[in-house]
């Protein structure tokens, strides 16, 4: 018992819709962690790239789920609240990706060589990828900010693309770094590739201050510096979507036109919710 007289276990870290998701998450990711060890296999880098998405994952959910039911996550030096629900829509975000990328690259259309033993391991694990995405999201859904509640940043939807438009903006690093030759050819290109860096930069320190609850040790306000972040991100987007496409345009170079438009408008929606939220800068929410 406590000096509160409370448990020392956290029974609703368990019984609770929340407790049922995080189970869920640890069930659906051991067993694909077991399956592409046992028979489904992985390689190159794309497969090192979906074993580490399981891995990581699988063991931060541990991780979160042990320190809520002993109620040890009171010990850690960060904002907890802000940490799992930041956390959950980046595993959301690396699920879908890994459910997208593993079956591309190792599921054929029939089995390879006669050997349809591991054909069907990596179904059962492109399966049980896909399913592991659902309770995640719903993770993500259950801690979000809900109307009229005071909670951390990280679970308003302004937060929570944050969180998206950092992975884009890996999304775009990751296409950059297949022809690196290819944006260094011009100086706009190259004032792109800048663009992309300063709000991934910035995009980083956001979440990072959030999720160590230092929001109130800056010397100015944290939701001043926010919405205007936001504001010169629109702005700075809106002018790479506007020169990349002009001097870089083939097939790989397409998919960094495609996720900048798609970044401009995350950064465009944030923009907007940013206006419509109080914002809390203290360590305990």
């Amino acid at each position: 018992m406590d000096h509160q007289g409370g448990h020392y276990l956290n029974k609703a870290a368990v019984l609770s819709p929340l407790g049922a998701a995080r189970m869920c998450q640890l069930f659906l990711g051991c067993s694909i962690m077991a399956l592409v060890s046992h028979g489904a296999g992985y390689s190159a880098s794309y497969g090192v790239f979906c074993m580490f998405v399981w891995c990581l994952c699988f063991a931060v959910t541990l991780v979160a789920f042990a320190l809520d039911v002993t109620r040890l996550h009171g010990c850690m030096p960060i904002s907890w609240d802000n940490f799992t629900v930041a956390f959950a829509m980046l595993a959301t975000l690396m699920y879908i990706t890994a459910t997208v990328v593993y079956p591309v690259y190792f599921l054929e259309s029939e089995c390879p060589d006669g050997d349809c033993a591991a054909w069907g391991y990596r179904v059962a694990v492109t399966v049980c990828s896909g399913l592991c995405c659902f309770p995640y999201g719903a993770e993500v859904i259950l801690t979000r900010a809900k109307p009229g509640a005071v909670v951390g940043y990280m679970a308003t939807v302004s937060g929570l693309l944050k969180v998206v438009q950092g992975y884009v903006a890996c999304i775009i690093f990751g296409a950059l770094a297949n022809d690196e030759e290819g944006y260094t050819a011009y100086e706009a290109t190259q004032y792109c590739v800048v663009v992309y860096s300063l709000c991934f930069t910035l995009t980083l320190v956001v979440v990072a201050l959030t999720v160590s609850g230092r929001t109130a040790a800056l010397p100015f306000p944290f939701d001043r510096f926010v919405v205007v972040y936001t504001f010169f991100a629109v702005i700075l987007y809106l002018s790479t979507a506007l020169i990349w496409p002009i001097f870089s345009f083939d097939q790989n170079k397409l998919v960094v036109a495609v996720f900048t438009n798609v970044n401009m408008l995350l950064y465009f929606v944030d923009l907007v919710y940013s206006q419509r939220i109080r914002f809390v800068s203290h360590s305990a929410v």
